[in-house]
């Protein structure tokens, strides 16, 4: 195995997908940030809609300094969410994750086959076949 991806075998998928650390960021984003930007929009509406409105230098003053504040905190939050790591793995990790799902299909198919040889050996009516039998007699209208 290469890269920082070992022991990929005892790894389920949802653990690679969700919480394995090679996948983790470790700068997390601010949610701060993005929670501070509707208030920052509400306090600019709130300005606009004042009983002084931007008529006095000050609440123009006030709206501007508003919006800037508020303007900065999207620039910042677009270069956050644009710099965001994912969906760049090397050639040799793509590898192992192809691999590990490829083991994972072959695990599964081989428990179904097994599966399906138990349930043919069995022979005579299986209990799916019961089980369908008397789901399609309870679904069944009743008539007399």
């Amino acid at each position: 195995m290469t890269g920082g991806c070992k022991g990929w075998r005892n790894v389920g998928i949802r653990d690679i997908l969700f919480h394995h650390p090679f996948y983790m960021s470790t700068n997390p984003l601010p949610t701060s940030l993005y929670e501070s930007l509707l208030v920052k929009l509400v306090t600019i509406i709130q300005l606009t809609q004042s009983s002084e409105g931007t008529a006095t230098p000050q609440s123009k003053q006030a709206l501007l300094q508003a919006t800037n504040d508020y303007k900065s905190a999207v620039i910042r939050a677009k270069e956050l969410a644009a710099s965001l790591p994912g969906g760049e793995l090397l050639v040799e990790d793509q590898d192992e994750v192809i691999t590990m799902l490829e083991k994972l299909r072959d695990r599964k198919r081989e428990q179904l086959s097994k599966f399906a040889a138990r349930v043919i050996v069995s022979g005579g009516p299986s209990a799916l076949e019961n089980k369908m039998e008397i789901d399609s007699m309870a679904s069944t209208p009743f008539h007399e």
